[in-house]
């Protein structure tokens, strides 16, 4: 069994933004050695989120707009959490979005649907934050 541990680091200009990790996902797979097996991609922070879709501007702007409808940021008296930091919508669209993603490795590739496409999305920025990329495999 092979194995590859590898955090990639990010720290966004902005307070949220959708970044894209595939290629660099892509590269840590070649890296590993792996033919056959499973990547696991984890958001390592609580307001932050890893998710497999289509990559297009459009869509990550509905992203946007439906999660600002669903927990907006502001007023931050809204939320009880906001009495420690001002993020709690952050928490609340982390939880939408999900915390990873687990892409199977088949003959050393990422075996994923025609549109498929591996982001990081980024609530609460303008700060390092770690994604975590395990791979196992033979």
């Amino acid at each position: 069994m092979k194995t590859l541990t590898k955090e990639l680091w990010i720290n966004t200009p902005t307070r949220r933004a959708i970044v894209s990790v595939h290629e660099q996902v892509e590269l840590l797979v070649a890296e590993s050695g792996v033919r056959d097996g499973l990547v696991l991609v984890n958001a390592m922070h609580i307001t932050a989120s890893v998710f497999i879709n289509d990559n297009e501007s459009g869509l990550h702007h509905d992203y946007e707009v439906w999660l600002e409808r669903l927990a907006p940021e502001k007023p931050h008296s809204q939320y009880r959490h906001n009495g420690y930091e001002d993020n709690a919508d952050a928490h609340l669209k982390r939880q939408v979005m999900g915390r990873e993603v687990v892409v199977a490795i088949t003959d050393g590739k990422l075996h994923l649907g025609p549109w498929e496409h591996i982001f990081y999305y980024e609530f609460d920025g303008k700060r390092d934050k770690r994604i975590l990329v395990k791979i196992i495999g033979s």
